[in-house]
This record gives structure tokens, sequence and C-alpha cells, in this order.
């Protein structure tokens, strides 16, 4: 039986110990300015102690493909993608009013809860938000300090950083743009797909690959090649998360179920339950997403209108028609054995999960 890629050479353990060898170390330099912001640790460090370790994977086997070996720096340049992935998700939750990540509160319901216990002065829900976009800025900026601290090579470290920086821009742009629809509450599927390759596509699978090949050194024409693979698992990806947020059942995923139907969320998955059913049903559909409120007998005729209308079935033949597609790609002789085999488990995983 294969191993699984986080589980080769110990990557999975070894990613968690850079990440809390590396929040041991600020711990203590956190504490020397005061112990009053210690909550922001604690917060940031139980969220690093869940999740799927996806991008420093695809990292790790990006420099792999191309027939490097294994070594603690590409390890530790890995993990930093953690800390960004932390940010992400910190500021996603707030501007997506979340109340749970991970099958915790939230980091912003974390602070409010701090500030209501103490019956503290101003608004809860304020400070809540403040914190956690703090929360986020430290996760970014410790991103960039783990890379930096490595133990790259100097030239290894450029070349990482060049696509480090453009992965944040697009990253930013598609969160952007993934805000943006949730307020004109009218997607199609041309714009649903343009988010979901800045805010998801890129940044997930084809970034983290193209960080880990330039280390090693990769040629343009390799790197052309895991962009093949990369964008469309990327895709596939994201639209199984699509599924999953309105489908998935909450003690696996850690999220309420319908999560994303009360969030309001304009994915690929709504924008084609849009073009196949009636205008009856479009009103019933606008008249329900989006509400915080939504009892479950509502979460479940979205479920079954979604369902019924062909939608879910369309979307999931899309996720296998795009995994195909990435799985052929690997089929290259300048992706190296070992790392073919890595890959092809990683996009199985990637979009044949529960959460």
């Amino acid at each position: 039986m294969p191993i699984h890629p986080l589980d080769e050479n110990d990557l999975r353990s070894r990613i968690q110990t850079t990440l809390d060898e590396f929040i041991a170390e600020h711990r203590t330099e956190l504490k020397t300015v005061s112990p009053d912001v210690l909550p922001l640790v604690d917060s940031l460090e139980t969220l690093l102690k869940g999740g799927k370790r996806l991008r420093p994977a695809f990292a790790y086997w990006g420099y792999r493909s191309v027939g490097a070996q294994d070594c603690e720096s590409i390890v530790r340049a890995a993990s930093s993608l953690e800390f960004l992935q932390a940010c992400a998700l910190i500021h996603d939750d707030v501007m997506d009013d979340s109340d749970v990540r991970r099958g915790n509160p939230a980091a912003h319901k974390q602070f409010e809860t701090l500030h209501s216990s103490n019956d503290w002065a101003g608004q809860a829900d304020h400070f809540g938000a403040g914190a956690a976009i703090l929360i986020g800025d430290l996760a970014l900026s410790w991103a960039d300090e783990l890379l930096g601290n490595s133990g790259l090579s100097n030239d290894e470290h450029r070349r990482a950083k060049k696509i480090y920086d453009i992965m944040r821009t697009e990253l930013m742009a598609g969160q952007y743009l993934d805000l943006l629809e949730q307020v004109r509450g009218d997607t199609n599927q041309d714009t649903a797909r343009n988010v979901i390759r800045y805010k998801s596509a890129k940044y997930t699978i084809e970034r983290p690959l193209h960080i880990g090949a330039a280390i090693a050194g990769a040629t343009s024409a390799h790197q052309e090649l895991l962009s093949e693979y990369g964008l469309a698992l990327g895709e596939a990806f994201q639209l199984r998360d699509d599924v999953l947020g309105v489908f998935g059942d909450k003690i696996v995923t850690g999220k309420p179920a319908g999560d994303d139907l009360r969030e309001g969320k304009q994915t690929m998955l709504i924008a084609r339950t849009r073009e196949l059913i009636s205008d009856a049903e479009l009103a019933n559909l606008n008249s329900l997403l989006g509400r915080k409120n939504l009892t479950d007998d509502q979460i479940s005729e979205l479920q079954n209108l979604i369902s019924e209308c062909g939608a879910l079935a369309e979307i999931e033949a899309q996720i296998d028609a795009l995994t195909a597609l990435s799985l052929d790609s690997l089929q290259s002789p300048l992706i190296s054995a070992d790392a073919r085999e890595a890959l092809q488990l990683l996009a199985v995983m990637s979009t044949q999960r529960a959460a």
C-alpha cells in the first residue's frame, strides 16, 4: 500500500514540530511585551493544530518532483505556508462572520467572548473583529519570517520569494472578488470560476508547487507542467469544498451543516443552480440564501433544490473531469517517479474528501 504523501519522511510531524517550535520561540518574545498579548498566540496555536497541511505538502512534492531530495530547509520553507493559510482563514471568518473554524470558535468569536466575559467597555463584536485581524496580520508576518529563516540559500530564497509574493497578491485579489460576489448576489459560472482560480486553485495547489519546484531550480517547462496539474486540481478541490459547504456533515467538517447557505456564498454550485431552476424557485433561493437564521428545514429545502435541479450532479461530474485532467499531466517524464505517486495520491485526497 502506498505511503501517505504527508507521512513519507515523517513530513506531517516535522511540519507540526516546525510550527510548534516557531510559536514557542515567539511566545517567549511576546511575553516580554506583555502577558496580555498571549491570547493572540494561544488562538493562532490552536488553529495551527488542525488542518490538512495541503499547501506544505504540495510545496514539498513540487520540490521533490524535480528530483531533489528531502532536507530540513524545504520542510521549514513549506511549513511557512501554514501561517499564510492561517491568516487567510482568520480574515475570511471575519469577512464571512463565521462562528466556527475547525470545530472551535472562530478567532473573532473567541475574543468577542473574552470581551463579554470581562465586561469590558465598548462593543464585543468590534473588539473580536479587531483582535482577529491582528492575529491574521501576525500570522502573515510570521509566514514571511519562517520562509526567510528556513535555511534556504540566498538563491533558493530569492526564487521562492518571487513566487510567494505573486501568490499573496493573487490571494488578496481573489479574496476581494469573493467578497464582491457575495454583495452582488448574481454570480454566474464565469465569475465564480475566476474567484476559484485566484482565491483557491492558484493559492492552494499551483503556487505551492511552484515555490517548491523553484527552490529546487525547476525549468519553466517543468513549472508549466505543474500548472497544468495544479490549476485543474485546484478548481476540483474548491468545487469539492463548495459541495461540502452545502451538504457536508458538521461532525466531519467542523462547521454547521449548510454553513455556505447561511453565509450566502456565491459558488459555482449556486451559479449552476440559478441557471437550472424556474423563476419561482429562483425567487425562493434568493429569499433564503444568506440568511444567518436559516432553520434546518430551510437548509434541507435548499439542499433538495440544488440536488433535484441537477446542479449537484453536474458539479460532481466537473470534479471528476478536472481530477482526471490533472492526473493526466503527471505522466510526463519530467516528474520524478516518487513525486508522481505522491501527487496522484494528493489529487485523490483533495477531491474525494469529506472535510
